[in-house]
Parts: structure tokens; C-alpha cells; sequence
């Protein structure tokens, strides 16, 4: 800073205003602070800056090493919304979630000096975990786990998607909803078998059982054809898009038609869910206000502030599958 300083013909406190955009430099004298660290090649030094704040402006991010649509897009969004704020991620994708994966992946970002923690935590493994983690810096959960009492915590609110995703099916004047429910060792399957069910007692139509299934399209496919040999139902919610994408597939098949004989709702909407044949109606989550909310949520807490939990309301996205 101080070549940069001495080339421009400027004092040391003015290189920093112009590096931190302060409104009270001159146009013309900022322009040629530019030029001088243009001419030199100048970077800040992170490690130094560090020394004197602090703080690093990165933050430690622990996920599960899935390919699955919602934690690979709640990564992305994070990332982003980290680097829109000014500050940049180190990963750990970790194989399982006992505490001895998660607390060395948090060792080592406490080793780099992370000003943050956010733990991604679709599983009741990756929650008890959590529990075992013991950070001397702001740690914030991105699940939708119950009673994670002291611990911020951000998530889209996945009952609420899945009532209204009902409601709307039953709305269009179908009888009942049978639900394509996924793995129960997800908090967001499980919540979205809850958000189903509430809808099916408050509006007093019958409470079918619910089809247990993974999460692929594979398992969509088996347990439509499971539907179509026992009976095709008035309509269908799967438990995320994937699943719905297999049983428009076997309804297909069957020759059933979508939605004359049967409406079909999915959970995610992922890029391909408007191609589907019909087009897939389905429940946005929001990623990209799940990341910004993670990190303002960290940026807060680094503050001595924030709330304990945010809820993200979800949105209902229709097409022909279930108009």
C-alpha cells in the first residue's frame, strides 16, 4: 500500500478509503489510486489483514458428499451468497456424518482460521453430529430438524410446501392425495409426509397409507406401477420431483392419462420439471434466499446478533400436471 501510495502521490490512509470505496475521496484522485495499483500489480494481503481484524472473511462449510438436487443447490446458493457478501467458502463433502468425520472437518477450518461455520444437515445422523461439535465461532445449521434448541438454524419451511401442494390437489376437486413419501431418515421427507397428512385431517377426506420410497426416479417408477395394479388414485404428491418424474413414467406406461385419470405434484422443482410430459407442477424452495439468509444469519451472529431459527416459505409452481 505504501508503493501504491507513494506512485500515486497519495497518503497511505487514502489508498484504503479508495479499497474500501469510501465516498470522501476525490473522482479524479481515486481514479489515479487505480491506476497505481493496475501499474503495480497490488493484491491486499488477507493474511495480514487477518492479524490486525481478526477475521479472515471465510467460512467453513460442511456437507454431505451427495449428488442429491437439494443439498448440491443448497452449496451452490451458499457459496454464492457468501461470495456476494464479500467472503468465500472452504468445503468439507464428508462420506458419513459421525463425529469422527464432522468435528476433523471442523478442526480443520478452525485451523484456518474460518470466521464461521455452516453445517448442511438433511439427516438425523449429520444432527447428532452437530451435537458433538464444540466451536469457538458462530456455527449455523441449514436443516429443517426439530428442536435444535440454542443453535441457529435456517430452512425452507417443508410442511408448508407440502400443505399447499395438497390443498391444491384437493382444491381442484380430487378426492383424496396419496402420498410417494422419501426416505425417513430425512428431515425433509419427513416433514413433507406431515405437511400432507395435516392437509388431508383439516379439509376431513380419508388419510390413504403413505408409499415409502428413496429418492429417485427408479423408485417414482416402482411405486407407480404399484399404484396402477392396486388402482389408480384421483392424485399423487411425491416427495421431490425425481420421484414424480418415475411415476409419470409409469402412468405412461399404462397407459393413464395425466391429469385426466390421475394429477400428479412434485417437491423441488428442478430445471428439467417444466420439460416433463406434462409439464411438472412442483414446490419451489428458494434456494438462492436459503443461501443469503445462511450467510447474513453467520454475518449476524459475528455480530452478537440474529435470530435462533428462519423459516424460508416455499412456493407453489403449477403446470399441466396438476393445473
Amino acid at each position: 500500500m505504501s508503493d501504491v501510495a507513494a506512485l500515486a502521490g497519495v497518503s497511505h490512509q487514502t489508498v484504503s478509503r479508495v479499497l474500501n470505496d469510501h465516498p470522501s475521496v476525490r473522482p479524479e484522485t481515486r481514479e489515479r489510486v487505480l491506476d497505481a495499483i493496475t501499474t503495480l500489480g497490488y493484491r491486499r494481503n488477507l493474511a495480514a489483514r487477518a492479524l490486525v481484524t481478526r477475521r479472515t472473511g471465510s467460512i467453513g462449510v460442511v456437507t454431505p458428499g451427495s449428488a442429491l438436487f437439494g443439498p448440491t443447490s443448497t452449496l451452490v446458493a451458499l457459496e454464492r451468497a457468501a461470495r456476494d457478501a464479500g467472503r468465500y467458502v472452504s468445503v468439507a463433502t464428508l462420506r458419513s456424518f459421525g463425529p469422527d468425520e464432522v468435528v476433523p472437518a471442523v478442526e480443520h477450518f478452525l485451523a484456518q482460521g474460518v470466521d464461521g461455520v455452516v453445517v448442511v444437515a438433511p439427516r438425523t445422523d449429520t444432527v447428532d453430529a452437530v451435537g458433538s461439535v464444540r466451536a469457538p465461532v458462530p456455527v449455523v445449521v441449514v436443516s429443517s430438524a426439530p428442536d435444535l434448541t440454542g443453535v441457529r438454524t435456517v430452512a425452507v419451511d417443508q410442511a408448508a410446501g407440502a400443505r399447499a401442494a395438497t390443498e391444491h390437489l384437493l382444491a381442484a376437486g380430487r378426492r383424496t392425495v396419496v402420498h410417494v413419501a422419501g426416505p425417513g431418515e430425512w428431515f425433509d421427507a419427513r416433514d413433507r409426509l406431515r405437511g400432507w397428512r395435516d392437509a388431508l385431517v383439516a379439509a376431513d377426506v380419508p388419510v390413504p397409507a403413505p408409499l415409502p420410497a428413496g429418492w429417485s426416479a427408479a423408485d417414482g417408477h416402482a411405486a407407480g406401477r404399484r399404484l396402477v395394479e392396486a388402482g389408480v388414485p384421483d392424485a399423487v404428491f411425491a416427495a421431490n420431483d425425481q420421484l414424480a418424474l418415475g411415476l409419470l413414467h409409469a402412468f405412461r406406461e399404462a397407459g393413464v392419462r395425466v391429469p385426466d385419470d390421475v394429477a400428479v405434484v412434485g417437491f423441488d422443482d428442478e430445471p428439467g420439471s417444466a420439460y416433463a410430459a406434462p409439464p411438472l407442477t412442483t414446490v419451489r424452495q428458494g434456494f438462492d434466499e436459503l443461501g443469503a439468509r445462511t450467510v447474513r444469519t453467520l454475518v449476524e451472529a459475528l455480530d452478537g446478533g440474529g435470530t435462533e431459527r428462519e423459516l424460508i416459505a416455499p412456493e407453489l409452481v403449477v403446470r399441466a400436471s396438476a393445473p
